[in-house]
């Protein structure tokens, strides 16, 4: 029998919050998006206005929220350099700040709460692949500390409140995720790739490209998000989160080409600091656990976002207006 359930996504109107609202919402769940649009953006969420068990709150998650809800998914926090570094004083703050009220608010309903972690609490990994018990190799005042550590301090204060009240936590550890409604100006290397080379601009690599990622494809991260929520109690994660295929910076670029039909040049820029060599999850638990394992290729998931954003190139939309040659 199926129970339906009302929902909170906070960050709700962000790349990953549409999508999870949206399979909510098919599940025959009600869903409240909260979102201060500081990144999200209510396009991602417009063919959902009409739906009767939808709504949209504009809110902050570092000011407390007075809700009656059954779950609540903590998605809310800027998740790109060019974003989460151009505030990083309200970065960290939407980590831990946003954490300490969706806690409270969970404490308050004794209802199940997801926090979005991210691989980037494993800095620049001296471990590889990257497994749960990897503490981590984080520089703490670099320019991606705000992210990283705020991220950090978001996980202990879950933890504390497991064991402090007992409360029904899950934590999820995301590695590259990528998809339709990425923002086109996030400065993450899939979003950034596709719309060089379908603007047939260079396509920046920093570096000689041969750091590596995982990309996932967004659907499967929804699916990995839902299935976690739906463990019993005992699990608490953290779970990393992420496809276990590992790719080159170089390789990707060349993907996006070839897929495009681009005639874009690759050009090579310096690293940023503290950008991770290494980034590759190992997902031994997620499969235990969750019995989840992507399922979308990286060229399948390549092709879906070029559609995405040629469309959105070729918009009226403000993000098309933006993109558009001059």
């Amino acid at each position: 029998m199926h129970l339906e359930k009302r929902v909170l996504i906070t960050g709700g109107a962000g790349f990953l919050g549409s999508h999870l609202a949206e399979r909510l919402l098919e599940a025959g769940h009600q869903v409240l998006c909260l979102d201060n649009f500081l990144t999200g953006s209510r396009r991602n969420l417009e063919h959902l206005f009409a739906h009767k068990r939808f709504e949209l709150l504009r809110h902050n998650v570092t000011e407390p929220v007075y809700l009656e809800v059954d779950e609540i998914y903590n998605l809310a926090c800027p998740a790109s350099p060019i974003h989460y570094q151009r505030d990083p004083v309200h970065t960290t703050k939407t980590s831990v700040l946003g954490a300490i009220n969706m806690l409270g608010l969970a404490k308050r309903l004794q209802c199940k709460i997801l926090q979005a972690s991210t691989s980037e609490i494993y800095g620049d990994p001296v471990v590889h692949p990257q497994t749960e018990d990897y503490w981590g190799n984080v520089n703490p005042i670099g320019p991606r500390s705000c992210y990283d550590e705020g991220k950090r301090c978001a996980e202990t204060l879950f933890f504390d409140y497991r064991r402090q009240h007992n409360l029904n936590i899950k934590v999820a550890r995301i590695f590259n995720t990528y998809g339709p409604r990425m923002h086109p100006n996030d400065g993450r290397v899939v979003s950034n790739f596709i719309v060089q080379a379908l603007l047939g601009k260079d396509i920046t690599v920093f570096g000689e490209g041969r750091q590596t990622r995982s990309f996932c494809y967004v659907d499967d991260m929804v699916s990995a998000f839902i299935a976690l929520m739906g463990t019993s109690s005992e699990v608490t994660g953290p779970v990393n989160l992420g496809n276990p295929h590992e790719f080159t910076i170089a390789e990707l670029a060349e993907k996006v080409i070839e897929l495009t039909n681009s005639k874009s040049r690759i050009i090579h820029c310096p690293l940023p600091q503290d950008d991770p060599r290494q980034r590759k999850p190992d997902i031994s638990q997620a499969r235990d656990l969750l019995n989840w394992k992507p399922q979308v290729s990286l060229d399948t998931g390549l092709r879906r976002t070029i559609a995405y954003f040629d469309e959105l190139l070729a918009s009226t939309t403000p993000y098309g207006q933006m993109l558009a040659p001059r």
